[in-house]
């Protein structure tokens, strides 16, 4: 569970309901349980309609509906963490450089059937039937390409969202100030001017929240969880070309963990293996 997500949005709204709060101190009359009371004027069924509302429409015109679809999917990748685990890759390919070195090539089709990872079973039965080289790293690297196009895709969906909900916030206050305009009484003075005011303002609050609390992170983590995949599938790439080319299986792993952070490198080498 990807608990960093989870504290930083809670943790988000807990801060800006509490500044809601204290922001109501400014009038000594009230006490602390009165401003929670009054947490009512930062709600307004009209704002909220304006900025989700148009926001989800608008990404629904300028995406495909199965990218729709996958919104649930999308959360539930982001809630998600080590899903792909680099070092645990790397054991993989030197246990099967291992095993081809004692064995061949074709003795790697029984590992391969047990792959629960599509691209690594791929990956392996490329090699297993006899490809060319070239052939084989430029068939890994177009599904790379792509899969990273598609992951991309989904990112701007939520990047589309962040930069329409502040804008139909805008909207959403300016249709409130025009409503405040065209009902007031010049000769029977401002009236409920702050009240008209602060409601036409609650919209672009609310844009900014959506904007900045929900869709920006949901794109960055998305972004994030690509890059780890594919850093993954790079590192399938090296090392089935490597095992195809019959390099020694200790090689093969320091090769492999350079594309690590130097402290999962560490890790990684601590774990042995190779010969």
């Amino acid at each position: 569970m990807n608990i960093n997500y989870i504290i930083g949005l809670v943790g988000a709204l807990a801060v800006f309901l509490f500044g809601c709060i204290t922001s109501l101190t400014v009038y000594p009359e009230f006490s602390f349980s009165v401003n929670i009371a009054n947490l009512w004027n930062f709600f307004d069924a009209a704002s909220i309609l304006i900025v989700i509302g148009c926001t989800l429409f608008i990404v629904a015109a300028s995406f495909p509906g199965s990218m729709l679809k996958a919104m649930p999917k999308h959360f539930g990748i982001i809630l998600k963490t080590k899903v792909f685990d680099p070092v645990q890759y790397i054991e993989q390919l030197v246990e099967l450089a291992q095993i081809a070195r004692k064995n061949g090539l074709l003795s790697l089709e029984e590992k391969a059937n047990e792959q629960t990872d599509p691209f690594f079973k791929q990956a392996i039965m490329l090699i297993v039937d006899a490809n060319d080289q070239d052939k084989v790293r430029a068939i890994l690297e177009n599904d790379i390409e792509c899969m990273n196009a598609r992951h991309e895709d989904a990112a701007a969906m939520y990047d589309k969202a962040s930069s329409v909900a502040p804008a139909f916030g805008m909207v959403g206050t300016l249709v409130g100030l025009i409503n405040m305009l065209k009902s007031m009484d010049v000769e029977g003075g401002a009236g409920d001017l702050g009240g008209a005011m602060g409601t036409a303002l609650i919209t672009t609050l609310y844009g900014c929240i959506m904007a900045h609390m929900v869709f920006g992170p949901v794109a960055q983590l998305l972004r994030g969880r690509d890059e780890e995949e594919v850093l993954c599938k790079q590192i399938i790439v090296e090392g089935v070309m490597a095992i195809q080319a019959g390099e020694n299986p200790k090689a093969l792993k320091e090769r492999l963990l350079t594309y690590m952070a130097q402290r999962e490198r560490e890790m990684g080498e601590s774990k042995g293996g190779g010969e």
